[in-house]
């Protein structure tokens, strides 16, 4: 009889348990949101869901239920148990659990002034300070009707010296449009601008980077043992390539870039290299089969010099259903990048936390697979036709990306993580900021200083 009695006790105890999980209400699962979405889901944010109070998070209930359950929000592809990155935008399960017990159950509000302060997003900029010069293209009206818009923008740089790039920040002027921009520099200063909506491979002869949605700001630590950038030949101009989605035909847009340069003059910086190693023109998919390409580089023996990988940024578009990259030497590979459900709407630079040293020696090698079915709800053709390589949306792309440099020894003990918490440009616990009356911002760092200081004007 007492060991029937444990047993009813434990099961009671385990309904119990069950039923308070299904009766969250809205405090519970605020900070959650809080987190992990509204940097992206607050108005002005870039999405037309915003999540920053009870009634508004309610309204999507449907939808946070799709896409929680469905793994796409927080949208973050890179496989966490293959290579780790900063910045990653994952839930654990306890939370995605939660979540989806609150929707379950109602969407619940309880008392909703018990639930923890939402964010304040004053500023559309993460990035602290004033950038050495911020950039803008001309108000533009959308020309993308039933088909993707590609267009390219060449603004001169206005600068007279070569100066080296430290961090920078683009800000799209209407982010429910831009899906993407890439950033190029053309050296010559000459290159037109391209608003037909076919400018598909941006010009330039410099790679910077680029921005997606949720993509962080892209900075180069500025303090030892590491202080990168990225040079930039006086007289240049950036070109911003955008690309409109369909049926933003008419919508305006005017993005920028604030870009962030070292001092004139400054030493010791470490050139950082923008190059995509991996690359296949040759795809060829035939409707309704599953195919996969790969790349290796170098294309005929082994990379003769070793170098420190920062970031990696895999591409392809819609028909693509996973990527693979990793560097090898015989039998010894070293993880780079997996995503085992390649989504095209969420793609950027992904930052190692610490810099990835690949040996002389090694190869490195990219494999991604073409799902040109019915089973793929990415497939932009209905029913499925033939896909072919080259730059439109409805063409395929293999093309893997780094932004890396010369290999130095200790490379692999660098904690750029770190170093980039403490950085003046996205702490402000690390920053002092003094607005003088003629409406200058200097910034000393580091703050308090031990023997010596730098200030930032």
């Amino acid at each position: 009889m007492k060991k029937r009695y444990i047993i009813f006790l434990m099961l009671t105890v385990i309904v119990y348990s069950n039923s308070a999980k299904a009766q969250l209400v809205y405090k519970d699962v605020a900070q959650i949101f809080f987190n992990n979405c509204t940097s992206c889901h607050h108005t002005g944010g870039g999405t037309p869901m915003p999540l920053m109070n009870f009634s508004q998070t309610s309204s999507f209930a449907a939808s946070i239920l799709y896409h929680v359950q469905e793994g796409h929000m927080p949208p973050w592809s890179p496989d966490t148990t293959y290579s780790r990155f900063m910045d990653e935008r994952t839930i654990t399960l306890s939370e995605k659990n939660d979540i989806l017990s609150w929707v379950n159950s109602g969407a619940l509000a309880g008392d909703t002034t018990l639930a923890p302060a939402a964010p304040l997003y004053t500023s559309q900029y993460k990035l602290l300070g004033t950038p050495t010069i911020t950039l803008q293209m001309p108000t533009f009206s959308s020309n993308a009707g039933s088909t993707d818009s590609y267009v390219c923008f060449s603004i001169p740089t206005g600068l007279s010296q070569d100066r080296v790039l430290r961090a920078y920040e683009i800000i799209p002027g209407n982010p429910e449009i831009v899906h993407h921009v890439i950033v190029n520099v053309d050296t010559t200063g000459t290159v037109p601008n391209d608003l037909s909506g076919q400018c598909f491979n941006a010009p330039g002869e410099i790679g910077i980077g680029g921005y997606a949605p949720g993509a962080a700001p892209i900075i180069f630590p500025g303090e030892f043992p590491l202080k990168a950038g990225i040079l930039i030949p006086g007289g240049s101009n950036i070109i911003l390539q955008l690309h409109y989605p369909p049926n933003t035909l008419g919508m305006i847009d005017s993005t920028k870039i604030r870009m962030y340069f070292y001092p004139l003059n400054e030493t010791g910086i470490r050139p950082v290299y923008n190059s995509a190693p991996l690359q296949n023109w040759g795809l060829n998919i035939p409707a309704n089969t599953v195919t996969a390409f790969t790349d290796v580089y170098p294309n005929s023996g082994t990379m003769q010099a070793p170098i420190s990988m920062f970031a990696a940024f895999p591409h392809s578009h819609k028909v693509c259903k996973s990527i693979v990259n990793y560097a090898y030497s015989g039998t010894d590979t070293i993880q780079l990048v997996r995503i085992n459900d390649w989504d095209f709407m969420w793609q950027g630079y992904y930052t190692y936390p610490k810099l990835m040293k690949i040996p002389a020696g090694y190869k490195l090698f990219s494999k991604h697979v073409y799902d040109n079915t019915t089973n793929n709800p990415n497939n932009p053709n209905s029913p499925p036709a033939l896909v072919i390589a080259g730059t439109s949306t409805l063409n395929e792309m293999l093309f893997d990306a780094y932004l890396w440099l010369e290999y130095q020894t200790g490379d692999e003990l660098i904690d750029v993580e770190e170093l980039l918490s403490n950085d003046p440009l996205l702490n402000p616990l690390s920053v002092n900021e003094i607005a003088y009356t003629r409406g200058i911002n200097a910034f000393i760092y580091p703050n308090p200083a031990p023997d010596k200081l730098r200030i930032y004007l």
